[in-house]
Protein backbone atom coordinates (compact mmCIF):
# COMPACT_ATOMS: atom_id res chain seq x y z
CA UNK A 1 0.00 0.00 0.00
CA UNK A 2 2.78 2.27 0.83
CA UNK A 3 4.43 1.60 -2.36
CA UNK A 4 0.97 2.41 -4.14
CA UNK A 5 0.53 5.45 -2.33
CA UNK A 6 4.44 6.75 -3.24
CA UNK A 7 3.99 6.12 -6.89
CA UNK A 8 0.64 7.66 -7.19
CA UNK A 9 1.55 11.09 -5.57
CA UNK A 10 4.71 10.97 -8.32
CA UNK A 11 2.31 10.21 -11.18
CA UNK A 12 0.12 12.52 -9.80
CA UNK A 13 2.49 15.11 -10.39
CA UNK A 14 3.66 13.89 -13.46
CA UNK A 15 0.46 14.32 -14.65
CA UNK A 16 -0.27 17.79 -13.67
CA UNK A 17 2.84 19.10 -15.12
CA UNK A 18 2.65 17.29 -18.46
CA UNK A 19 -1.23 19.21 -18.82
CA UNK A 20 1.24 22.52 -18.88
CA UNK A 21 3.91 20.95 -20.94
CA UNK A 22 1.28 19.88 -23.68
CA UNK A 23 0.15 23.40 -23.87
CA UNK A 24 3.76 24.54 -25.45
CA UNK A 25 4.61 25.54 -28.94
CA UNK A 26 6.63 23.22 -30.81
CA UNK A 27 9.82 25.98 -30.53
CA UNK A 28 9.45 25.84 -26.39
CA UNK A 29 9.18 22.00 -26.51
CA UNK A 30 12.39 22.04 -28.46
CA UNK A 31 13.75 24.73 -26.15
CA UNK A 32 13.65 22.22 -23.40
CA UNK A 33 14.25 19.05 -25.16
CA UNK A 34 17.85 20.94 -25.95
CA UNK A 35 18.59 21.86 -22.71
CA UNK A 36 18.02 18.41 -21.20
CA UNK A 37 20.99 17.39 -23.97
CA UNK A 38 23.11 20.26 -23.06
CA UNK A 39 23.25 19.98 -19.63
CA UNK A 40 24.42 16.21 -19.80
CA UNK A 41 27.25 17.45 -22.69
CA UNK A 42 28.43 20.33 -20.38
CA UNK A 43 28.44 17.82 -17.11
CA UNK A 44 29.72 15.13 -18.56
CA UNK A 45 32.67 14.71 -16.24
CA UNK A 46 30.78 14.97 -13.59
CA UNK A 47 28.30 12.48 -14.73
CA UNK A 48 31.11 10.06 -15.91
CA UNK A 49 32.92 10.18 -12.30
CA UNK A 50 29.56 9.69 -10.65
CA UNK A 51 28.77 6.63 -12.97
CA UNK A 52 31.63 4.71 -12.70
CA UNK A 53 32.20 5.42 -8.56
CA UNK A 54 28.43 4.69 -7.72
CA UNK A 55 27.80 1.46 -10.23
CA UNK A 56 31.63 0.05 -9.98
CA UNK A 57 32.18 -0.84 -13.72
CA UNK A 58 32.65 1.02 -17.28
CA UNK A 59 35.87 3.20 -17.89
CA UNK A 60 35.30 6.78 -16.99
CA UNK A 61 36.64 8.19 -20.31
CA UNK A 62 34.38 5.93 -22.05
CA UNK A 63 31.27 7.50 -20.04
CA UNK A 64 32.85 11.02 -20.67
CA UNK A 65 32.58 9.69 -24.29
CA UNK A 66 29.20 8.68 -24.45
CA UNK A 67 27.55 11.35 -22.20
CA UNK A 68 29.30 14.18 -24.61
CA UNK A 69 28.57 11.78 -27.66
CA UNK A 70 25.15 10.83 -27.29
CA UNK A 71 24.16 14.37 -26.31
CA UNK A 72 25.34 15.64 -29.20
CA UNK A 73 23.97 13.33 -31.76
CA UNK A 74 20.20 13.10 -29.90
CA UNK A 75 19.69 16.91 -29.86
CA UNK A 76 21.21 16.88 -33.73
CA UNK A 77 18.62 14.68 -35.06
CA UNK A 78 15.57 15.65 -33.21
CA UNK A 79 16.02 19.33 -33.76
CA UNK A 80 13.83 20.71 -36.24
CA UNK A 81 11.26 17.71 -35.95
CA UNK A 82 8.09 18.38 -35.56
CA UNK A 83 6.10 16.61 -32.63
CA UNK A 84 3.37 18.79 -31.47
CA UNK A 85 0.50 19.39 -33.34
CA UNK A 86 0.04 19.18 -37.24
CA UNK A 87 2.76 17.30 -38.18
CA UNK A 88 1.80 16.82 -41.95
CA UNK A 89 -0.91 17.59 -44.81
CA UNK A 90 -1.56 15.67 -48.14
CA UNK A 91 -3.76 17.39 -50.41
CA UNK A 92 -3.69 14.63 -53.03
CA UNK A 93 -4.38 11.73 -50.15
CA UNK A 94 -6.12 14.16 -47.80
CA UNK A 95 -4.75 12.77 -44.84
CA UNK A 96 -3.99 15.58 -41.92
CA UNK A 97 -1.79 13.58 -39.07
CA UNK A 98 -1.87 15.24 -35.59
CA UNK A 99 1.11 14.06 -32.64
CA UNK A 100 -0.88 13.82 -29.34
CA UNK A 101 0.88 13.10 -26.34
CA UNK A 102 0.89 9.55 -24.70
CA UNK A 103 0.95 11.71 -21.10
CA UNK A 104 3.28 9.85 -18.61
CA UNK A 105 6.11 8.08 -19.52
CA UNK A 106 7.93 5.55 -17.00
CA UNK A 107 11.59 4.63 -17.58
CA UNK A 108 13.17 1.80 -16.24
CA UNK A 109 17.35 2.51 -16.10
CA UNK A 110 20.34 0.34 -16.00
CA UNK A 111 23.22 0.64 -13.75
CA UNK A 112 25.21 -0.31 -17.12
CA UNK A 113 24.02 2.96 -18.30
CA UNK A 114 22.81 5.52 -15.78
CA UNK A 115 23.25 8.91 -17.24
CA UNK A 116 22.71 8.54 -20.79
CA UNK A 117 19.71 6.16 -20.56
CA UNK A 118 17.62 8.09 -18.49
CA UNK A 119 18.83 11.45 -20.52
CA UNK A 120 18.00 9.72 -24.14
CA UNK A 121 14.32 8.81 -22.49
CA UNK A 122 13.62 11.97 -21.26
CA UNK A 123 14.49 13.87 -24.33
CA UNK A 124 12.23 11.74 -26.56
CA UNK A 125 9.48 11.68 -23.88
CA UNK A 126 9.87 15.65 -23.28
CA UNK A 127 10.09 16.12 -28.00
CA UNK A 128 6.48 14.19 -27.77
CA UNK A 129 5.27 16.75 -24.96
CA UNK A 130 4.99 13.66 -22.29
CA UNK A 131 6.81 14.45 -19.00
CA UNK A 132 8.40 11.35 -17.26
CA UNK A 133 9.37 8.98 -14.12
CA UNK A 134 12.60 7.93 -14.05
CA UNK A 135 12.85 4.53 -12.03
CA UNK A 136 17.12 4.26 -11.60
CA UNK A 137 18.94 0.93 -10.82
CA UNK A 138 19.59 1.29 -7.17
CA UNK A 139 23.05 1.44 -8.36
CA UNK A 140 22.17 4.24 -10.38
CA UNK A 141 20.25 6.53 -8.05
CA UNK A 142 22.82 9.51 -7.33
CA UNK A 143 23.84 9.62 -10.62
CA UNK A 144 19.49 10.51 -11.52
CA UNK A 145 19.26 12.45 -8.59
CA UNK A 146 22.10 14.59 -9.74
CA UNK A 147 20.93 15.37 -13.12
CA UNK A 148 17.40 16.07 -11.23
CA UNK A 149 18.94 18.66 -9.88
CA UNK A 150 20.63 19.98 -12.85
CA UNK A 151 17.71 20.21 -14.64
CA UNK A 152 15.61 22.14 -12.08
CA UNK A 153 18.08 24.96 -11.69
CA UNK A 154 17.40 24.80 -15.92
CA UNK A 155 13.39 24.67 -15.94
CA UNK A 156 13.43 27.58 -13.10
CA UNK A 157 14.85 29.55 -15.52
CA UNK A 158 12.80 28.61 -18.11
CA UNK A 159 9.30 29.12 -15.96
CA UNK A 160 9.01 25.24 -16.60
CA UNK A 161 7.17 23.33 -14.36
CA UNK A 162 9.83 20.92 -12.71
CA UNK A 163 7.45 17.64 -12.25
CA UNK A 164 7.71 17.32 -15.86
CA UNK A 165 11.03 15.21 -14.91
CA UNK A 166 10.27 12.84 -11.77
CA UNK A 167 13.00 10.27 -10.37
CA UNK A 168 11.80 7.84 -8.00
CA UNK A 169 14.92 8.96 -5.38
CA UNK A 170 15.32 5.14 -3.38
CA UNK A 171 14.53 2.82 -6.07
CA UNK A 172 13.28 -0.90 -5.45
CA UNK A 173 11.65 -3.83 -7.25
CA UNK A 174 8.34 -3.16 -5.92
CA UNK A 175 8.50 0.76 -7.01
CA UNK A 176 9.48 0.37 -10.33
CA UNK A 177 6.51 -2.43 -11.13
CA UNK A 178 4.25 -0.16 -9.78
CA UNK A 179 5.36 2.75 -11.76
CA UNK A 180 4.92 0.41 -14.58
CA UNK A 181 0.73 -0.33 -14.25
CA UNK A 182 0.42 3.67 -13.25
CA UNK A 183 2.04 5.40 -16.20
CA UNK A 184 0.83 5.62 -20.13
CA UNK A 185 3.99 3.86 -21.45
CA UNK A 186 7.18 2.47 -20.45
CA UNK A 187 10.92 1.64 -21.47
CA UNK A 188 12.51 -0.39 -20.17
CA UNK A 189 16.15 -0.67 -20.63
CA UNK A 190 17.59 -3.23 -18.53
CA UNK A 191 17.43 -7.10 -17.59
CA UNK A 192 15.18 -9.50 -19.19
CA UNK A 193 13.24 -9.75 -15.81
CA UNK A 194 12.32 -6.38 -15.62
CA UNK A 195 11.47 -6.21 -19.50
CA UNK A 196 9.04 -9.25 -19.01
CA UNK A 197 7.27 -6.95 -16.18
CA UNK A 198 7.17 -4.11 -18.29
CA UNK A 199 5.14 -6.17 -21.18
CA UNK A 200 3.24 -7.85 -18.35
CA UNK A 201 2.16 -4.38 -17.05
CA UNK A 202 -1.21 -4.02 -19.16
CA UNK A 203 0.78 -0.70 -20.42
CA UNK A 204 2.22 -0.49 -23.71
CA UNK A 205 5.64 -0.92 -23.36
CA UNK A 206 9.15 -0.40 -25.41
CA UNK A 207 11.73 -2.67 -24.26
CA UNK A 208 15.26 -4.05 -25.05
CA UNK A 209 16.33 -7.85 -25.86
CA UNK A 210 20.04 -9.53 -25.15
CA UNK A 211 23.06 -8.44 -26.72
CA UNK A 212 25.19 -10.92 -28.53
CA UNK A 213 26.61 -9.10 -31.37
CA UNK A 214 28.02 -11.70 -33.70
CA UNK A 215 31.10 -10.31 -35.69
CA UNK A 216 32.44 -11.31 -38.70
CA UNK A 217 35.07 -11.15 -41.11
CA UNK A 218 35.08 -11.06 -44.89
CA UNK A 219 38.48 -12.08 -46.89
CA UNK A 220 38.32 -9.18 -48.62
CA UNK A 221 38.96 -6.45 -45.94
CA UNK A 222 41.42 -5.15 -44.59
CA UNK A 223 42.94 -6.84 -41.47
CA UNK A 224 44.17 -3.84 -39.61
CA UNK A 225 41.00 -1.73 -39.71
CA UNK A 226 38.71 -4.61 -39.16
CA UNK A 227 40.61 -5.52 -36.08
CA UNK A 228 40.84 -2.17 -34.89
CA UNK A 229 37.26 -1.34 -35.55
CA UNK A 230 36.32 -4.72 -33.60
CA UNK A 231 38.71 -4.54 -30.34
CA UNK A 232 37.35 -1.08 -30.08
CA UNK A 233 33.66 -2.32 -30.10
CA UNK A 234 34.55 -4.87 -27.59
CA UNK A 235 36.24 -2.86 -25.05
CA UNK A 236 34.07 0.33 -24.92
CA UNK A 237 33.27 1.16 -21.52
CA UNK A 238 34.47 -2.40 -20.23
CA UNK A 239 32.10 -4.21 -22.91
CA UNK A 240 28.74 -3.41 -20.77
CA UNK A 241 27.34 -2.33 -23.81
CA UNK A 242 24.70 -4.48 -25.31
CA UNK A 243 25.69 -3.55 -28.91
CA UNK A 244 29.50 -4.41 -28.48
CA UNK A 245 31.14 -7.27 -30.45
CA UNK A 246 30.92 -10.63 -29.40
CA UNK A 247 32.80 -12.84 -31.64
CA UNK A 248 35.61 -13.16 -34.30
CA UNK A 249 34.21 -15.48 -37.28
CA UNK A 250 37.41 -15.21 -39.35
CA UNK A 251 38.11 -17.15 -42.74
CA UNK A 252 39.95 -20.16 -42.13
CA UNK A 253 42.66 -19.97 -44.50
CA UNK A 254 43.15 -16.21 -42.83
CA UNK A 255 43.02 -17.48 -39.10
CA UNK A 256 46.09 -17.14 -37.65
CA UNK A 257 46.73 -14.05 -39.33
CA UNK A 258 43.78 -11.89 -38.20
CA UNK A 259 44.32 -13.82 -34.51
CA UNK A 260 48.17 -12.44 -34.91
CA UNK A 261 46.69 -9.02 -35.26
CA UNK A 262 44.20 -9.15 -32.58
CA UNK A 263 47.22 -9.88 -30.32
CA UNK A 264 49.41 -7.74 -32.30
CA UNK A 265 47.11 -4.64 -31.27
CA UNK A 266 46.89 -5.71 -28.11
CA UNK A 267 45.06 -8.96 -26.92
CA UNK A 268 45.59 -11.82 -25.39
CA UNK A 269 44.95 -15.13 -26.95
CA UNK A 270 43.99 -18.52 -25.20
CA UNK A 271 43.31 -20.96 -27.80
CA UNK A 272 44.57 -24.48 -25.18
CA UNK A 273 41.39 -25.97 -23.98
CA UNK A 274 42.35 -26.70 -20.70
CA UNK A 275 43.25 -23.04 -20.61
CA UNK A 276 39.91 -21.95 -22.15
CA UNK A 277 38.19 -23.95 -19.43
CA UNK A 278 39.11 -22.23 -16.57
CA UNK A 279 38.14 -18.59 -17.87
CA UNK A 280 34.73 -20.19 -18.81
CA UNK A 281 34.23 -21.18 -15.35
CA UNK A 282 35.67 -18.13 -14.42
CA UNK A 283 32.94 -15.89 -16.57
CA UNK A 284 30.33 -18.32 -16.17
CA UNK A 285 30.27 -20.36 -13.01
CA UNK A 286 27.38 -22.66 -13.58
CA UNK A 287 26.19 -21.63 -16.67
CA UNK A 288 25.38 -17.82 -15.39
CA UNK A 289 27.42 -14.63 -16.21
CA UNK A 290 29.81 -14.09 -13.30
CA UNK A 291 28.14 -10.40 -11.66
CA UNK A 292 31.72 -10.24 -10.78
CA UNK A 293 33.15 -9.76 -14.26
CA UNK A 294 30.32 -7.47 -15.68
CA UNK A 295 31.89 -4.58 -16.91
CA UNK A 296 35.71 -5.05 -15.20
CA UNK A 297 38.70 -4.43 -16.91
CA UNK A 298 40.99 -7.33 -18.58
CA UNK A 299 42.90 -7.09 -15.46
CA UNK A 300 40.29 -8.04 -13.12
CA UNK A 301 38.41 -10.88 -15.44
CA UNK A 302 41.99 -12.62 -15.79
CA UNK A 303 42.76 -12.81 -12.04
CA UNK A 304 39.62 -14.26 -11.71
CA UNK A 305 40.42 -16.67 -13.87
CA UNK A 306 43.85 -16.87 -11.63
CA UNK A 307 45.78 -15.70 -14.63
CA UNK A 308 48.32 -12.48 -15.33
CA UNK A 309 48.09 -10.49 -18.34
CA UNK A 310 49.85 -7.56 -19.21
CA UNK A 311 48.77 -3.92 -18.17
CA UNK A 312 48.08 -3.10 -21.37
CA UNK A 313 46.12 -5.64 -22.57
CA UNK A 314 43.00 -4.70 -24.23
CA UNK A 315 40.38 -8.23 -24.93
CA UNK A 316 40.96 -11.54 -23.89
CA UNK A 317 40.20 -13.99 -26.64
CA UNK A 318 39.07 -17.27 -26.19
CA UNK A 319 39.14 -20.14 -28.78
CA UNK A 320 36.12 -22.35 -27.79
CA UNK A 321 35.65 -25.98 -28.72
CA UNK A 322 31.83 -25.16 -30.04
CA UNK A 323 29.65 -22.99 -31.13
CA UNK A 324 26.24 -22.01 -30.26
CA UNK A 325 24.13 -23.94 -27.61
CA UNK A 326 26.99 -26.74 -26.96
CA UNK A 327 29.72 -24.18 -25.24
CA UNK A 328 28.42 -21.47 -22.65
CA UNK A 329 30.81 -18.91 -24.14
CA UNK A 330 28.45 -18.44 -27.14
CA UNK A 331 26.61 -16.02 -24.71
CA UNK A 332 26.93 -12.74 -24.14
CA UNK A 333 29.73 -11.83 -22.14
CA UNK A 334 29.27 -8.31 -20.84
CA UNK A 335 33.67 -7.38 -20.45
CA UNK A 336 36.51 -7.06 -22.55
CA UNK A 337 36.52 -10.68 -23.84
CA UNK A 338 35.63 -12.15 -27.40
CA UNK A 339 35.73 -15.72 -28.75
CA UNK A 340 37.27 -16.81 -31.82
CA UNK A 341 35.93 -19.53 -34.97
CA UNK A 342 37.05 -19.73 -37.95
CA UNK A 343 34.74 -20.55 -41.32
CA UNK A 344 35.64 -22.09 -44.76
CA UNK A 345 32.46 -20.95 -46.86
CA UNK A 346 30.68 -17.46 -46.13
CA UNK A 347 27.55 -19.72 -45.79
CA UNK A 348 28.98 -21.20 -42.80
CA UNK A 349 30.56 -17.97 -41.20
CA UNK A 350 26.78 -16.77 -41.26
CA UNK A 351 25.48 -20.23 -39.56
CA UNK A 352 27.89 -20.22 -36.73
CA UNK A 353 26.28 -16.52 -35.88
CA UNK A 354 23.12 -17.38 -36.88
CA UNK A 355 23.47 -20.60 -33.94
CA UNK A 356 25.20 -18.34 -31.39
CA UNK A 357 22.25 -16.07 -31.87
CA UNK A 358 19.88 -18.73 -30.83
CA UNK A 359 21.44 -19.32 -27.61
CA UNK A 360 21.39 -15.73 -27.04
CA UNK A 361 21.25 -11.97 -28.44
CA UNK A 362 18.24 -12.78 -31.30
CA UNK A 363 17.15 -9.63 -32.69
CA UNK A 364 19.83 -7.40 -31.22
CA UNK A 365 22.50 -6.54 -33.86
CA UNK A 366 25.29 -7.88 -36.26
CA UNK A 367 29.28 -6.22 -36.86
CA UNK A 368 30.13 -7.74 -40.34
CA UNK A 369 33.26 -6.06 -41.47
CA UNK A 370 33.30 -6.55 -45.61
CA UNK A 371 33.16 -5.04 -48.24
CA UNK A 372 31.25 -7.76 -50.27
CA UNK A 373 27.81 -6.79 -50.81
CA UNK A 374 26.43 -10.26 -51.89
CA UNK A 375 27.56 -11.76 -48.76
CA UNK A 376 26.03 -8.67 -46.47
CA UNK A 377 22.59 -9.16 -47.52
CA UNK A 378 22.92 -12.76 -47.57
CA UNK A 379 24.11 -12.03 -43.48
CA UNK A 380 21.02 -9.52 -43.34
CA UNK A 381 18.55 -11.91 -44.43
CA UNK A 382 19.56 -15.08 -43.08
CA UNK A 383 20.28 -13.77 -39.23
CA UNK A 384 17.63 -12.74 -37.05
CA UNK A 385 18.76 -9.19 -36.14
CA UNK A 386 17.06 -5.72 -36.15
CA UNK A 387 20.59 -3.64 -37.68
CA UNK A 388 23.57 -5.34 -39.35
CA UNK A 389 26.87 -2.77 -38.88
CA UNK A 390 28.89 -2.82 -41.52
CA UNK A 391 32.75 -1.79 -41.28
CA UNK A 392 31.87 0.27 -38.67
CA UNK A 393 32.27 0.49 -34.44
CA UNK A 394 29.21 -1.69 -33.44
CA UNK A 395 29.40 -0.89 -29.97
CA UNK A 396 29.65 3.00 -30.52
CA UNK A 397 27.56 3.00 -33.69
CA UNK A 398 24.62 0.65 -33.63
CA UNK A 399 22.57 3.05 -31.80
CA UNK A 400 22.78 5.57 -34.24
CA UNK A 401 26.25 7.65 -35.27
CA UNK A 402 27.05 10.52 -37.92
CA UNK A 403 28.39 8.15 -40.23
CA UNK A 404 25.50 6.30 -40.61
CA UNK A 405 21.32 6.72 -41.03
CA UNK A 406 20.40 4.73 -37.76
CA UNK A 407 17.99 6.84 -35.27
CA UNK A 408 20.32 8.00 -32.81
CA UNK A 409 19.25 6.04 -29.30
CA UNK A 410 19.95 4.45 -26.08
CA UNK A 411 17.27 1.99 -26.47
CA UNK A 412 17.61 -0.93 -29.41
CA UNK A 413 14.48 -2.75 -29.82
CA UNK A 414 15.59 -6.61 -30.95
CA UNK A 415 11.60 -7.43 -32.60
CA UNK A 416 9.62 -10.31 -31.96
CA UNK A 417 12.90 -12.20 -31.84
CA UNK A 418 13.58 -10.62 -28.45
CA UNK A 419 10.41 -9.98 -27.24
CA UNK A 420 10.22 -6.92 -28.13
CA UNK A 421 7.53 -4.83 -29.72
CA UNK A 422 10.15 -3.03 -32.10
CA UNK A 423 12.92 -4.11 -34.30
CA UNK A 424 14.38 -0.51 -34.71
CA UNK A 425 16.13 1.97 -32.52
CA UNK A 426 13.61 3.72 -30.18
CA UNK A 427 12.87 7.53 -30.96
CA UNK A 428 11.21 10.25 -30.24
CA UNK A 429 8.56 9.48 -32.77
CA UNK A 430 7.91 6.14 -30.57
CA UNK A 431 6.58 8.56 -27.77
CA UNK A 432 3.42 10.49 -29.14
CA UNK A 433 0.11 9.35 -30.57
CA UNK A 434 -0.96 9.95 -34.03
CA UNK A 435 -4.48 11.30 -35.08
CA UNK A 436 -5.86 11.57 -38.71
CA UNK A 437 -8.21 12.72 -40.39
CA UNK A 438 -9.70 11.70 -43.58
CA UNK A 439 -11.19 13.78 -46.62
CA UNK A 440 -12.48 12.78 -49.15
CA UNK A 441 -9.48 12.55 -51.89
CA UNK A 442 -10.17 14.87 -55.07
CA UNK A 443 -11.40 13.05 -58.07
CA UNK A 444 -11.65 9.47 -56.15
CA UNK A 445 -13.07 6.98 -58.24
CA UNK A 446 -13.87 2.45 -57.35
CA UNK A 447 -11.95 0.95 -60.08
CA UNK A 448 -13.95 -1.90 -61.60
CA UNK A 449 -13.95 -5.37 -60.11
CA UNK A 450 -12.48 -5.85 -63.68
CA UNK A 451 -9.33 -3.96 -63.35
CA UNK A 452 -8.88 -4.76 -59.60
CA UNK A 453 -8.94 -8.66 -60.25
CA UNK A 454 -6.57 -8.68 -63.42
Amino acid sequence: MEDAMVIDQLVERAKAAQEVLAGYSQEKIDEIVKMFGKVVFDHAEEFAKEAVEETRMGVYEDKVAKCKGKSRIIWNNLKGKKSVGILEEDEETGITIMAKPMGVVGAVTPCTNPIVTPMCNAMFAIKGANAIIIAPHPRGKKGAKRMAELYYEQLDKMNVPRDIFLVIEEPSIELTNELMKKVNVVIATGGAGMVKSAYSSGKPSFGVGPGNVQGIIDRDVDVKTAVSNMIASRIFDNGVICSGTQTIIAPREKYDEILQEFQNQGCYYVYDPDRVEVFRKAIFPGGIINKDAVGQSVQDIAKLAGVEVSEGTKVIILKPGAYGRDDVLSKEKMCPVMTAYAYDTWEEAVEIAYQNLCYEGAGHSVDIQSNNDEHINYAGLRLPLSRLVVNQICATMAGGAFANSLSPTTTLGCGSWGNNSISENLSYFHLFNKSRIARVKKGWEQPSDEKIWE
